[in-house]
């Protein structure tokens, strides 16, 4: 009778286990961030492996292209998310040089009118987000940034950050250097220049006491990374919309790109509120902060990371952030990278009716 309630009892936990290992593993994959865009970017490990080997061959091609990299470890970075095959070398120049294990992503909320979002800042409750080599963890610091910061701040919208593709599009690169990252994701609607002002403060306050409670520092353990892409120009396929400022001619086009570079300028040097406030009065509508004025899809989430920087800079009393342009290029001016027979494709046509622009800085 002993060994019959023995056996009975192993049995029971072992059914216990059973369910309880199910039920973790559910939990788990219902908790998974899953992806927008299984297009443009890489969801699988031989996709990404692929990718990468692919813009090395480029670069051994074009030795000129292999000289766009960002020397030493930077605390911030200002990345594209565009489909891989257009940005291609870009995404490696930008964030190879990051050694964090804490990356704190400031992203676009390109479809916030739909949920009616502006003036606050939007978190998610993911545990995890899909990456490439396996679900990629949200720290354990979002949650100590959260608390940190007033109420009427901030928001958590599961439903914007699941149809948002601006941080999804860096996490694979991120995991690719480092299979151990650790994500928290932050996006920016709509916003008036004082309201970012508002937010950066305390969010700045809250990220450092997060962080100095891990024993966390910036660079060497958290970094941010800001997510936009350029300029979105053209007058076709841009629904109603006519972005070709100035005409869709090679004089236009040469026009276009020396006004990028005038953007990039404000980004670039000594960073100080004035510099971020000159980005916005490039890319925002003085009347109406919700119209572009350039159309940067980053016209929000850049003045708000860089804000955030500074004053995390400044709070620490560390030097002056100084940025530096790592590169620019857009959809025409290189060939796409073979992707179909990957898997992949492109999300958007490539010609000199409808480009985007990238732009791609470090700061440290």
């Amino acid at each position: 009778m002993k060994n019959k309630l023995v056996h009975f009892g192993l049995f029971a936990f072992s059914l216990w286990g059973l369910f309880g290992c199910q039920s973790s593993v559910k939990h788990l994959e219902s908790n998974i961030r899953p992806l927008a865009d299984t297009v443009g970017f890489a969801q699988h490990n031989w996709q990404m492996d692929s990718i990468i080997n692919r813009i090395d061959q480029l670069l051994d091609q074009k030795p000129e292209m292999a000289k766009i990299h960002y020397e030493g470890t930077p605390k911030l970075v200002i990345c594209p998310h565009d489909d891989y095959a257009y940005v291609g070398p870009l995404y490696p120049a930008a964030l190879s040089n990051i050694h964090a294990k804490t990356i704190i992503l400031f992203g676009v909320a390109h479809k916030a009118r739909l949920l009616h979002l502006e003036n606050q800042i939007v978190f998610d409750s993911y545990d995890h987000w899909k990456g490439p080599y396996g679900p990629v963890k949200v720290s354990d610091t979002r949650e100590e940034i959260i608390q940190n910061m007033p109420v009427d701040l901030f928001q958590v919208n599961d439903s914007m950050q699941r149809m948002e593709h601006s941080v999804e599009a860096i996490i694979p690169f991120l995991q690719y250097y480092n299979r151990n990252v650790e994500i928290i994701s932050i996006l920016v609607p709509y916003m008036s220049f004082d309201k970012m002002n508002e937010i950066a403060e305390p969010l700045a306050k809250a990220i450092k006491k997060a962080t100095l409670n891990k024993g966390l520092e910036w660079g060497k353990d958290f970094a941010f990374v800001i997510s936009t892409d350029a300029v979105h120009y053209g007058d076709q396929d841009w629904g109603e919309s006519n972005f070709a400022f100035y005409g869709t001619d090679s004089a236009g086009y040469a026009m276009a790109i020396t006004h990028e570079q005038e953007i990039m300028d404000t980004l670039s040097g000594k960073l100080n509120p004035g510099k971020i406030q000159a980005f916005c009065n490039f890319t925002v509508d003085e009347d109406d902060y919700k119209k572009y004025k350039w159309t940067w899809c980053g016209r929000y989430s850049v003045p708000m990371g860089l804000l955030t920087a500074y004053d995390l800079n400044e709070d620490a009393g560390y030097e002056p952030l100084m940025g530096t342009k790592i590169g620019y290029s857009n959809s025409i001016d290189h060939p796409a990278l073979k992707v179909e027979d990957i898997g992949m494709g492109f999300t958007a046509p490539a010609g000199k009716h409808h480009w985007v622009g990238y732009a791609a800085l470090g700061y440290k």
